[in-house]
């Protein structure tokens, strides 16, 4: 043990959740280069891929869908509307509700942006065999699940 470490010293390499924001930022700054190419960004895609895969969405479902703040979500869909990728709809039985739904263009951006995300999983996974990959995967997610629940 160093001089600068004590026994409730966490050093970073070491640190479940250092790890993990470090690898995030990684992948969600490699995710919005290739998303730049189709004239997205990092901002944009968990909305458009909550959309593409249920529409009809309410704002409120949708920031809670990508675990987003409400005004974080206004803002991303006000954006998406400016670029014709979504139509507020109001809502057939509340007031002051909208629905959510693709435009022809947001839709035709699905195939695109989703073999790009694939690529980009594929690029980050390669250290990993199949066998790990899916190891790893089913691992994060039940310990996403068991902090949802």
């Amino acid at each position: 043990m160093t001089s600068t470490q004590s026994e409730n010293s966490l050093p970073r390499h070491t640190s479940f959740g250092w790890l993990i924001a470090v690898l995030g930022g990684q992948l969600a700054a490699e995710l919005d280069g290739k998303l730049k190419e189709i004239g997205l960004n990092i901002t944009l895609w968990p909305t458009l891929f909550a959309l593409w895969e249920e529409e009809g969405l309410t704002q409120a479902e949708l920031a809670a869908r990508c675990q987003t703040a409400h005004y974080t979500t206004t803002r991303v869909l006000d954006t998406l509307e400016k670029l014709e990728l979504v139509e507020r709809r109001k809502h057939p039985t509340s007031r002051r509700a909208y629905q959510i739904f693709l435009t022809p263009k947001g839709r035709e951006l699905e195939a695109e942006g989703i073999a790009l995300a694939r690529a980009c999983n594929r690029e980050f996974l390669s250290p990993l065999n199949d066998e790990e990959s899916e190891v790893l995967h089913d691992l994060i997610s039940r310990i996403i699940h068991a902090r949802s629940s």
